[in-house]
């Protein structure tokens, strides 16, 4: 596959930030990524750098500072035409390794109802459902919460 992986950082932000939502096919995806996840987070958040120097994905998540047991993956990204390739695993396995290290015992994330692809990924990753949460975001905005056993 020829990609690199490493901790993101905060001039990532603009390499990522631009294809946002053209990798959610036009969705209005940005707002829920500030650049506050790549000054934060950079050392629980990874980019995957292509050989030719392209984006060719990434995951921002956290370690829980209200139960330190939980570790949370917020957003995760892999270019179009990587996906498949097995690079979305590999992003996360590289998260479920810095929240072992922590000594984090569950992984969290949350997706809507209507993503059956997200829930496929993540249910083949070995997460389950915990629960949906009605209005989780907001009135009408339903979500699955996703939980993994490291």
């Amino acid at each position: 596959m020829g990609v690199t992986i490493r901790h993101a950082q905060p001039s990532d932000y603009g390499r990522v930030i631009q294809h946002v939502n053209a990798w959610w096919d036009g969705r209005e995806m940005a707002p829920i990524l500030p650049q506050l996840f790549f000054v934060h987070f950079e050392g629980t958040s990874f980019v995957a750098d292509g050989e030719d120097g392209h984006l060719a994905g990434f995951l921002v998540g956290f370690f829980s500072q209200t139960d330190p047991t939980d570790a949370y993956v917020h957003f995760l990204g892999v270019a179009p035409d990587l996906r498949g390739s097995g690079l979305g695993r590999d992003l996360y396995e590289r998260f479920f390794a810095a929240a072992r290290e922590h000594g984090c015992t569950t992984v969290r994330c949350v997706t809507s109802p209507a993503n059956q692809d997200s829930r496929a990924f993540h249910e083949a990753l070995g997460f389950e459902v915990d629960r949906l949460a009605t209005d989780y975001d907001g009135p009408g905005e339903d979500r699955v919460l996703l939980a993994k056993r490291l």
